[in-house]
């Protein structure tokens, strides 16, 4: 422990002690005194105002004015006592204000030894106040005691002091607490009566300052100067706890609650709306680490034994303590409302019946009108949807419009149902394809089918044009929607157009009907062909419920009356039963016809008969007529060499 006053050339000095007191002529006189540099606790900030509201008369000012009139006369101390937060500082020193011009006041800072006043003051014709703002924190060794006072008072010097209600029941128990019986105590309420709430509401309408305008109409039992005072420190403890370390889970649940009732919803919120809304700020980390019981403990504790941030309405139900709202929000810098909390408001607003859904619908809009000056292409996005909810429709085009061309894929996506929605299918697929592209998954089924109603147009008109593939297509469209009789219809137009594909969706028909020789038929041209789904399907066990010669005679009176494919696929079913020189025969007819499938039919009777050359003859033919299976056998078989007997066994 360090008892000399100076070691090795360090000289330590105590602050306290007479020499140290400041030239009274440099003290500054009460009515230059700035009320936050001596005390009064800052309200927060207005443009175009002061820092601190008109002060508004208290009832106890006469009593005050009255005290102070006599100490100048004949010295002493006057003590303004109250809980804290009440307004004591200022209303001490607007009083120190009121009375003799020129009086100058000495501050001392805490600690200050005090005795060198009475030495310091002597002969000196001015006056003087001595300002103890909290006056437990001067006193003791060196500090205000009788002895002192007394010395003090035979010069004619006021003492004005501050003083909480608690530290001076404290101080009273203590021996340097003395002092306080020789003191003219007045006392000051926190909560304002009438009288000073009628004196209120006349300043803030002849100032027309908003932080009086709204402590009119929102400070309860807390008191006038409470809620002036308490914004700013409790921002200060609110903003810092949105930090990993602190409290940031209680921080975001209340950020919730503000947002929300800056969106309108100021009433009751329930504790799931909160949790939804809260989750939604990604500049707040760190809430794994608090749960949200504990956020809410912290949030709804009382600070200063005064105030609450969150304040419980009834059983599960929260909202931002109206003084808070009030009182900080409007004055202090908060991030603007994400879209998300505004869609949380809009949604609550519209199912609960306790709020206006418009009121909070023109808030919306204002705050979206506003991102979107500045470039925000998600609030263009968020006023379509707005306008969408009230019914105005044009007006909600006009936003997903511009959203979509500033590249918002659900601006996108909305756009397309709208016009969808109108008849306008074709304007519409542009921008559900952009949504679809983008993940939208309902913008994506829309827009198959708006291509599929115009895919089924066109297709119709091509069938109609003759087209056999367009009538194939339109059949498989149509097998899902119309059922099989509309489909084979149309595979019987692809049919009649000799387009080949079509015998796997002919098939298809047939099973469907349960004519599994039928089917097989169409399958074993197909498979022919090269349609692989048709291969694996003829290695299905089909049954054949029909007899064989009902099967026949459904394809020979096919055949006779149609030819073509019919007279082949006779073929087919007669050689599957054996009878191939009954099928050649119609393999023929079929090829006479035009129909690919016959050459091909009688390549593979040669074929495997053991004549090779024959066989190549028919495949070379039906090649020519474009079917598939041949061009890939003799893609697959060698020539033979001239003079050579080649390679014949396939």
């Amino acid at each position: 422990m360090i008892q000399a006053d100076a070691i090795s050339g360090i000289t330590i000095t105590h602050s306290g002690f007479a020499g140290a007191l400041p030239d009274p002529e440099s003290w500054p006189t009460a009515a230059d005194l700035d009320p936050i540099a001596f005390g009064v606790r800052p309200a927060h900030r207005v443009h175009g105002h002061a820092p601190l509201p008109r002060y508004v008369l208290r009832d106890r000012d006469h009593e005050l004015d009255t005290a102070l009139g006599q100490a100048r006369v004949g010295g002493g101390l006057v003590l303004l006592l109250g809980e804290p937060f009440t307004g004591k500082s200022r209303t001490a020193l607007v009083a120190m204000g009121r009375g003799p011009a020129g009086r100058r006041v000495f501050a001392p800072p805490r600690g200050t030894d005090l005795r060198g006043l009475p030495a310091l003051l002597q002969g000196r014709p001015e006056r003087y106040l001595i300002w103890l703002d909290d006056l437990d924190e001067h006193l003791g060794d060196g500090g205000l005691e009788p002895r002192l006072l007394a010395q003090l008072t035979a010069l004619k010097v006021v003492v004005v002091a501050t003083m909480r209600e608690d530290a001076y029941d404290a101080c009273r128990a203590q021996p340097g607490g003395r002092v306080l019986d020789l003191a003219h105590i007045v006392e000051l309420a926190r909560e304002w009566s009438p009288a000073e709430r009628e004196r209120l509401a006349g300043e803030a309408a002849r100032t027309g300052d908003p932080r009086l305008i709204s402590a009119v109409s929102s400070s309860g039992p807390e008191g006038v100067a409470a809620y002036l005072a308490l914004g700013p420190l409790l921002w200060d403890e609110w903003w810092r706890a949105r930090r990993a370390d602190r409290h940031p889970r209680g921080h975001a649940l209340v950020r919730a609650a503000l947002d929300l009732a800056r969106c309108g919803l100021t009433g009751p919120l329930s504790t799931d709306l909160l949790l939804k809304v809260h989750e939604g700020y990604a500049d707040v980390t760190g809430m794994e680490r608090e749960s949200a019981e504990d956020a809410l403990a912290w949030a709804v504790e009382r600070r200063h034994g005064l105030l609450p941030l969150l304040v419980r309405v009834t059983g599960d139900t929260w909202r931002a303590a109206p003084f808070y709202v009030e009182t900080v929000s409007p004055a202090q810098e908060l991030p603007d409302v994400l879209g998300p909390v505004w869609g949380c408001a809009l949604e609550a607003a519209r199912s609960d019946a306790a709020y206006d859904y418009a009121e909070v619908a023109a808030k919306a809009r204002a705050a979206f009108q506003r991102a979107a000056d500045a470039g925000d292409a998600s609030a263009l996005h968020n006023l379509g949807l707005l306008a969408d909810s009230l019914g105005e429709r044009d007006e909600a085009e006009r936003w997903f419009c511009r959203a979509a061309e500033a590249g918002e894929p659900q601006s996108a996506g909305r756009l397309g149902r709208l016009l969808a929605e109108r008849g306008d299918g074709k304007a519409a697929e542009p921008f559900l394809e952009t949504a679809a592209e983008a993940g939208d998954a309902e913008a994506a089924t829309l827009l198959g089918k708006l291509l599929r109603q115009r895919a089924e147009r066109w297709m119709e008109v091509g069938m109609e044009g003759g087209s056999g593939e367009a009538a194939h297509l339109l059949g498989d469209l149509w097998l899902g929607s119309h059922g099989a009789e509309a489909a084979n219809q149309c595979y019987a137009l692809a049919a009649d157009a000799q387009y080949a594909p079509v015998a796997a969706s002919i098939a298809s028909v047939y099973r469907i009907w349960n004519e599994a020789e039928l089917a097989e038929v169409w399958l074993r041209r197909a498979a022919d062909a090269g349609d692989n789904r048709a291969v694996e399907e003829l290695k299905e066990e089909l049954s054949v419920p029909a007899g064989l010669d009902d099967q026949m005679e459904f394809f020979l009176h096919l055949a006779r009356e149609e030819g073509g494919l019919h007279a082949t696929n006779l073929g087919v079913l007669l050689e599957k039963h054996n009878r191939s020189v009954e099928a050649h025969t119609w393999y023929f007819r079929g090829y006479e016809q035009g129909d690919a499938y016959g050459a091909f039919r009688l390549a593979e009777l040669c074929r495997n008969a053991g004549d090779d050359a024959e066989a190549a003859a028919w495949y070379r033919k039906a090649a020519a007529l474009g079917h598939p299976g041949a061009k890939r056998v003799l893609g697959e078989a060698r020539a033979p060499e001239p003079g050579g007997s080649g390679d014949q066994s396939r």
